[in-house]
């Protein structure tokens, strides 16, 4: 699947494509584990945060989310697909948190209620990835942090994904900062090497 900026009706595009990969998703990347718990322990998560984890597909994140902010704490997984969510709920991650299907687009949650998001693979899939990040940054509350990343780098993506790697890539440094920002995001650290990506932000007061 390439990477582009979906528009609205592609929800339903989105939606098939991982149902018919949801099964045999983790199969496919047995070795993810370790990266997301090392991108996990960078957001800087206390016990008894409030974390959500935004197109959670399989749930791979939520046991170190849980980890993270111990049993106080409140991690819930966020998706698009019920497949998925499905997927993750035999594999007993709903253990690790509450699963919920929905719009990363229009996250059910109340305004300000949250410490922080995580967001693994998310923001090519958004139907306007500005409007999107800033839905989410009205979930957390002032100085919440948001982590966007993916287990590999964006080069290593772009192979993958049998796509050039080019300047409009959202990942970029010099794209995603300013659309951060401009969706009330202070951009706090950024790596792109082959083994990971990871842009870290931290919710503007105000």
């Amino acid at each position: 699947m390439s990477e582009h900026r979906t528009s609205p009706y592609d929800r339903d595009h989105v939606r098939d494509f991982f149902a018919a990969r949801a099964t045999d998703w983790d199969r496919k990347f047995p070795d993810d584990g370790p990266a997301f718990a090392t991108a996990v322990a960078a957001m800087g998560l206390r016990p008894g945060d409030r974390v959500l984890d935004a197109g959670c597909g399989t749930g791979r994140a939520l046991p170190a989310l849980r980890t993270a902010v111990g049993p106080s704490g409140v991690v819930l997984g966020l998706d698009l697909t019920e497949e998925m969510l499905r997927t993750a709920g035999r594999a007993g991650r709903g253990r690790d948190g509450a699963l919920v299907l929905g719009d990363a687009a229009a996250p059910p949650v109340r305004p300000g209620s949250l410490d922080a998001v995580f967001a693994a693979g998310l923001i090519a899939h958004l139907p306007d990835p500005g409007r999107g990040l800033a839905a989410l940054g009205r979930t957390v509350r002032a100085g919440g942090v948001l982590a966007l990343f993916h287990p590999v780098g964006r080069a290593a993506l772009a192979a993958r994904q049998g796509r050039e790697l080019s300047s409009g890539d959202l990942r970029a440094e010099q794209n995603l900062r300013p659309l951060l920002s401009a969706a009330g995001w202070r951009m706090t650290g950024y790596v792109d090497e082959p083994a990971r990506f990871l842009a870290l932000a931290e919710r503007k007061g105000g």
